[in-house]
């Protein structure tokens, strides 16, 4: 069974585009989502649950499927789970045409590309910052504060409360700095 699946976005707020592109198509159930939310997409959710082996969901793009990368490799591999197929006609991808590479395979070293693009680009940026003296991280507490946190808990005449409100250091604080 062919199934066109469609959702509202900026360029296409009443999915008429989509709604022409997939009627072309001759899908036969239609399901539209009411609103571009990426939260609460009850009719996708139906949709994967209800497919059968040997079902295509049909997209026009795959922004009309998934909200990012990590969302495109779930939704293809729940499809796949269930035997059936997605094809996407503007990037022109058909999950059940078999020769070459896996597409889903590519979108999951697409997504392992981007993770490693965003940990080196973070990396280069601490080893910068680290080279101009720049401190990274939390900032550290004043040592005299964390001192007289110390001397008031150890005195035991205060709450951890008070400690925090005339010191300024946390439970948390107070409690590494005594460990060590």
């Amino acid at each position: 069974m062919l199934i066109g699946y469609m959702r509202p976005y900026e360029d296409d707020l009443d999915c008429e585009k989509q709604l022409r592109k997939l009627s072309k198509m001759n899908c036969e159930l239609l399901i539209s989502e009411e609103h571009s939310s990426a939260k609460k997409r009850t009719k996708l959710s139906n949709l994967i649950n209800n497919l059968n082996q040997g079902d295509k969901v049909v997209v026009t793009k795959l922004f009309g499927l998934a909200d990012s990368t990590r969302h495109l490799v779930e939704l293809l591999e729940a499809i796949n789970a269930k035997g059936a197929f997605l094809q996407s006609l503007d990037e022109e991808i058909d999950t059940s045409k078999t020769s070459g590479y896996q597409f889903i395979d590519i979108v999951k070293h697409l997504v392992e590309f981007q993770s490693d693009v965003i940990s080196e680009k973070t990396k280069r940026g601490l080893s910068e910052a680290k080279q101009k003296g720049i401190a990274t991280g939390r900032p550290r507490k004043p040592d005299e504060n964390v001192q007289r946190a110390i001397i008031m808990y150890q005195s035991k005449k205060y709450s951890l409360e008070e400690i925090k409100s005339e010191t300024g250091i946390s439970k948390s604080t107070l409690y590494r700095y005594l460990e060590h």
